[in-house]
């Protein structure tokens, strides 16, 4: 019973998370473009279907995957062995990317727009090893307790160095292959991996210590990538404008097609087999990761895993809900986004762009479930210190001053080097400024935006504007929304961040005096 009621308010939750999404769509729809979208009743469904999949999601971390990920922790810093801890956290990182579904769509319709420069499984390979590695990597900061901006300000200096160099057709593409590494499920998990490892070892806090693990996994592949890049891209002829339009099509379809539930145009006795066959592919994606939890807890740790029944329970309602979000998504997200992105070009009053993107980008970021999921976590480490609401609408703030940000940048056609490299520019020396307890969220938060709501309509909406403003290369502009929508998040949560920290201390003065 106490499930159900806890289910119920977690389903109404949802519910008011979504509203922003309904209300941005109904206001451009009834006052801008002056007309009822088609298919409005497939659309209602739509987003009911996206209600009940993100409430199903959430229940099912709780019982499944942040126990499961905490027991994990917690029984490993008890083992006190280095090498155990280093290898768990490479192959849960490895396992976690290597079958993200976003990924496989990025890196082969890569390879098909860049005439075969750039290898589908080695990118995927690439990216897969980076997250392994600096996943490893950060679950020794934890354990040694070094503070987490040192290596993020080192890192986003390497990640400018290298971006000065990448051509920039690689660019925009490595910066939202680091981005689609944070996915719906990958995102808690890792993060119940820091989160349980700093709450196991004394002298550690939770919040300065377990989080920080996402925001590296985000910032490696963007190296990796754009090293990867500069190699290939030095050898061999440019790539025609007619391939990468039709690669970028391709690829449209595939991050918001392939990777999910497919939708037929009629019904047909075959529309459950399909229904069946999409539902599988959700337990393929996350296979990997069961398989890596499962090794370790049983091959190296020999030990049953505590409560099974509600772990598989709360994994089976993830990957449902999971299932759900994107048919609802499907059904009322994606169609109505396109639709808009293109008629709002039409209308060539570029104000109603830029107001289309910032709406857009705040309203999905306050619909995803993972940072739903991460900002409870945050307020719950923070001790009073941190509101999840208050972080939920400064993220999808900077996430919406991102999109609107990039969206100028392909309008006007300046190089994306210049604004990359200026916004981290930014977060490097907001990293020096902030206060160290909001560093480690902050970049989890850049890392934990790019999911499964914000991806593909951002995506739909770059290819969109390169493809239809004249003057515009589809390769080198229609990628790197994404890593807009990523860097803006921290920058708006660490000057957050600072304004308090300023204000708690003049209020101290004040009082001392």
């Amino acid at each position: 019973m106490d499930q159900l009621n806890a289910f119920w308010e977690t389903l109404k939750h949802s519910f008011r998370n979504l509203l922003p999404i309904i209300l941005v769509v109904a206001v451009f729809q009834l006052l801008i473009m002056r007309q009822v979208p088609d298919g409005l009743l497939s659309i209602t469904i739509g987003l009911l279907v996206v209600v009940l999949g993100v409430a199903l999601f959430l229940q099912g971390l709780e019982m499944g995957i942040f126990p499961i990920g905490k027991g994990l922790s917690n029984a490993f810093a008890k083992r006190g062995s280095l090498p155990l801890l280093l290898t768990f956290g490479f192959s849960l990182g490895f396992a976690a990317v290597i079958a993200e579904p976003a990924l496989i769509a990025v890196a082969s319709q890569a390879e098909l727009i860049s005439e075969g420069r750039v290898n589908a499984l080695t990118l995927r390979l690439i990216v897969a090893l980076s997250v392994g590695a600096v996943v490893a990597v950060g679950v020794m900061r934890i354990l040694f307790g070094q503070p987490l901006h040192w290596y993020m300000i080192i890192g986003y200096i390497i990640v400018v160095i290298v971006t000065f160099f990448a051509p920039e057709e690689i660019v925009g593409l490595a910066y939202d292959s680091g981005g689609v590494t944070t996915n719906i499920v990958t995102v808690p998990l890792v993060a119940a991996l820091g989160m349980g490892l700093a709450a196991s070892i004394r002298g550690r806090n939770v919040l300065t210590d377990g989080f920080g693990l996402v925001g590296l996994a985000v910032m490696v592949p963007m190296i990796t990538v754009q090293l990867y890049g500069i190699l290939v891209y030095s050898f061999g002829d440019p790539v025609s404008d007619m391939t990468a339009a039709n690669g970028l099509a391709a690829m449209d379809n595939g991050l918001s097609g392939d990777s999910g539930p497919t939708l037929p145009e009629e019904a047909s006795p075959g529309v459950l087999m399909g229904m069946l066959s999409d539902l599988l592919l959700m337990f393929r994606d996350v296979l990997p990761i069961i398989a890596v939890i499962l090794f370790f807890q049983y091959a190296v740790l020999r030990k049953a895993i505590p409560h099974l029944p509600r772990v598989i329970f709360g994994f089976l309602m993830v990957i449902f809900g999971l299932y759900a979000f994107v048919l609802g998504l499907k059904l009322g997200l994606f169609p109505i986004g396109t639709s808009m992105a293109e008629q709002l070009i039409s209308l060539e009053r570029v104000i109603f762009i830029y107001l289309f993107a910032f709406s857009i980008g705040f309203a999905t970021t306050m619909a995803e479930p993972a940072l739903i999921a991460i900002g409870q976590k945050a307020e719950e480490a923070g001790k009073g210190r941190l509101n999840g609401n208050t972080i939920r609408i400064l993220v999808a703030l900077g996430v919406a001053i991102g999109i609107t940000i990039g969206v100028h940048r392909i309008i006007t056609g300046d190089p994306i080097h210049y604004y990359i490299m200026a916004g981290y520019t930014l977060v490097i020396f907001l990293t020096w400024l902030s206060p160290k307890y909001i560093v480690p969220l902050a970049f989890d938060l850049g890392g934990v935006t790019t999911s499964e709501v914000t991806v593909p309509l951002v995506t739909a909406l770059g290819i969109g504007l390169a493809t239809h403003i004249e003057g515009r290369n589809v390769l080198i502009d229609g990628f790197g929304l994404i890593a807009f929508a990523s860097i803006f998040p921290i920058v708006t949560v660490m000057i957050y961040a600072i304004v308090v920290d300023m204000m708690a201390k003049r209020q101290q003065r004040l009082a001392d005096e």
